[in-house]
């Protein structure tokens, strides 16, 4: 599985690490996350010849993002894909049989990156420091893939309503998750750290979905994600005193 290719070297990274530290450890990256979607849609997929079947995977992926970008989603259709690609229709037919099936392979993958994700910092002892990986993580994922999380969000109102449901999920997953480590801090009182919660995860979701007035301000990935852990960090720092 590719998703177990450096898996133990998440274990060696600092709790404060930075983007080009995660970019060697992660599990999951640019050049094998095309072969995870291709396992995990093997059964959809007719074609059998591994690496055309990646290459023609990714062109599809990333056309669609370009398309989605440009016309929107919903107005996308597949004669347009299959311009964009450079694949005939029969072609593209051997990879999807539809918009709503291209779109629910985006959505899941999405969906099982965070799940995975999720459980990378479970060695990590103290729950502030978990946090803290745990934020840095998500803000460096969504910036090496940031098509993917844009298009969700920016297509999730037309997509169907099952795909719409997972879309919600994998942000409650995510949220959920940080609400759990914020209340195994001992800082906070009653359903408090749930709203915490909310307000981190708006504050993360800025970087994927607004990259463009960071890159304005010269701001990067780092000096983003060390502006945050500090907010956050001072802010339950500052609970109960």
């Amino acid at each position: 599985m590719p998703t177990q290719k450096k898996l133990s070297t998440i274990d060696t990274l600092p709790v404060n690490f930075n983007l080009a530290e995660f970019k060697k450890a992660t599990p999951i990256d640019e050049s094998n996350i095309w072969t995870l979607l291709l396992e995990r849609n093997g059964d959809r997929i007719g074609v059998k010849r591994h690496k055309s079947a990646i290459e023609n995977i990714r062109n599809i992926l990333l056309s669609t993002f370009r398309l989605a970008n440009r016309v929107g989603f919903h107005a996308m259709s597949l004669r347009d894909l299959s311009t964009e690609t450079g694949l005939s229709m029969g072609g593209l037919y051997g990879y999807i049989e539809s918009k709503d099936q291209l779109a629910s392979m985006i959505e899941d993958m999405e969906h099982h990156v965070m799940e995975l994700m999720l459980t990378w910092f479970a060695h990590i002892p103290a729950p502030l420091d978990r946090l803290e990986s745990t934020i840095r993580a998500f803000i460096y994922l969504s910036d090496i893939f940031q098509p993917w999380l844009y298009f969700v969000f920016l297509e999730s109102r037309s997509l169907q309503l099952a795909q719409r449901d997972i879309a919600k999920s994998t942000e409650l997953v995510f949220q959920e998750h940080i609400a759990t480590l914020l209340k195994e801090t001992g800082r906070f009182s009653g359903e408090d750290h749930r709203l915490f919660a909310a307000h981190c995860m708006s504050l993360v979701q800025d970087w994927p979905l607004k990259r463009w007035k960071y890159r304005a301000a010269g701001i990067d990935a780092d000096r983003f994600a060390d502006s945050i852990i500090r907010l956050i960090r001072t802010y339950i720092g500052t609970q109960h005193r």
